[in-house]
């Protein structure tokens, strides 16, 4: 999706903290440059981690998830989705996370988060828990080191933890919590270094969850959202939102980045949607509080720290629905659920709930293009009579092949000029995207990689745009420009 508010046209204040990010942005971009000749090689090696067993980001479904997403009518898809299981090698633990992109290069940076943020949370809980066991076996338990931690000791960390510090939780929950956040900061510092992703103007959301046994914790950064279908006390099936938006409209949110001399407003064209903008330049006009990437903004408010909370779960609980906020734009938590519920198949749940939304979209915002959709799905009971009308498909997984993966590698070595921060009178043509299960693999992601436009968060009556009016990613720009 798009969500910043770029103004080129209009020159800069004096002293704009943007001015000089602008003036040095050739250097930064020729440094870029130079690192991204290795990327071949880096991307080589993630090949091993798109064959692991058990990790899905495709569209199909296992046993126990259902994925799917389909790309909106503004160019290519940002948004990108994960189902691990079997996570960190135990056999009762599910991983799960959605990522919607925005920026030039947010459909990059989704992607990169998706394949290494899991990566980075499994490795911290094995350290965390190995922690644990060395300290409980001497008898220290309570002395576990702040060492460890990368964020821990961060001021800005502790305001951004939701959960009553009186309760009592598992042990689980203590040591993800911690996992969650050295992983978030983890990955956004890659992010800031990275030598071929310019996540200056772009950025990521996320919201991500664990599953081990009858323990759910969630870490949420941004403005997806996480809903539970469980059934109340007369067996009716409801919706329960696990995750808050983190838009900088809640006075928390909209209190922190004041006070790191960030403004907070919403433009008179769609007073609806409340806005972070630099100290003395009206961009880039970001539409969340908490992103990965969108460095321009972290000296401003913007934080990278994830909400963690907790839930206990019970028979009464049926799945859990992940899903971008092209989802949520049009339906409503309780419309949502009764989707998956009503699905002819397990299998076939997240993609309802997808062609649902876009036919949402055309209906209620007719002027506004429809924004990219994606939704995981993860069933919490594995018996397939436990949900009133889903059942329990046929797993039905897209393999991943080599065509798709040096399809990412080709994709990032077109990086090597970056797309000037103007606006652009281009167009493309529509087209569906609409999966089957049955399609050649190796151009499923081909398909998100369609030549994108210009966005405005002003095209329609209720158009939520994550950035205002910065360009999207054209692949035939980058390489005519590289000549």
């Amino acid at each position: 999706m798009g969500s910043c508010f770029s103004a080129e046209s209009r020159s800069p204040l004096p002293g704009s903290p943007l001015s000089p990010h602008l003036a040095n942005m050739k250097k930064r971009n020729s440094r870029k440059r130079l690192g991204s000749r290795g990327s071949s090689f880096e991307y080589r090696k993630d090949e091993a981690l798109h064959r692991i067993p058990g990790r899905f980001f495709l569209n199909g479904s296992t046993d126990v998830a259902s994925l799917f997403t389909q790309q909106g009518k503004k160019g290519t898809n940002q948004d990108a989705m994960i189902v691990w299981e079997n996570f960190g090698s135990r056999t009762d633990t599910v991983f799960c996370g959605i990522f919607d992109g925005h920026g030039p290069y947010g459909h990059l940076v989704a992607k990169r988060v998706r394949d290494h943020l899991p990566v980075k949370l499994s490795a911290h809980w094995e350290a965390n828990v190995s922690s644990e066991d060395v300290f409980r076996d001497f008898g220290l338990g309570s002395m576990i080191s702040e060492d460890m931690s990368l964020l821990s000791v961060d001021k800005e960390s502790r305001p951004s933890i939701d959960f009553l510090e009186s309760e009592k939780h598992p042990d689980i929950f203590e040591t993800l919590k911690e996992s969650f956040l050295k992983a978030f900061k983890a990955m956004d510092r890659e992010l800031r270094v990275h030598p071929s992703i310019d996540s200056f103007c772009s950025g990521t959301t996320a919201v991500t969850l664990v599953k081990q046994g009858p323990y759910l914790v969630i870490g949420n950064l941004g403005d997806s959202r996480a809903v539970l279908g469980t059934r109340d006390k007369n067996n009716m099936l409801t919706a329960v939102q696990l995750t808050v938006d983190l838009k900088p409209n809640l006075p928390a949110e909209a209190e922190r980045i004041r006070r790191c001399k960030g403004r907070v407003f919403a433009l008179h064209d769609e007073p609806e949607v409340t806005r972070v903008w630099l100290p003395n330049n009206d961009s880039p006009g970001l539409a969340m509080a908490r992103a990965f990437g969108d460095f321009c903004l972290k000296d401003f408010g913007l934080i990278s720290v994830p909400e963690i909370t907790y839930r206990h779960l019970t028979e009464n609980d049926e799945f859990v629905v992940l899903a971008t906020d092209g989802i949520w734009d049009v339906l409503s938590n309780e419309e949502a659920v009764e989707i998956i519920a009503s699905a002819p198949a397990r299998s076939s749940a997240a993609r309802a709930l997808v062609e649902v939304a876009i036919r949402a979209w055309r209906y209620k915002y007719p002027t506004s293009k429809v924004d990219d959709c994606a939704v995981v799905c993860l069933f919490l009971d594995s018996n397939s009579n436990h949900l009133s009308t889903a059942s329990n498909g046929n797993t039905e997984v897209q393999p991943t092949s080599k065509d798709q993966l040096d399809n990412d590698i080709e994709e990032n070595n077109n990086l090597d000029v970056l797309t000037p921060l103007n606006q652009s009178g281009t167009t493309r043509t529509e087209e569906e995207t609409s999966l089957e299960g049955n399609e050649d693999p190796s151009k499923l992601e081909d398909m998100n990689l369609d030549i994108g436009i210009n966005w405005s968060a002003l095209e329609g009556v209720s158009r939520v745009n994550t950035l205002v009016n910065l360009p999207r990613f054209i692949p035939e720009k980058e390489e005519k420009a590289g000549k």
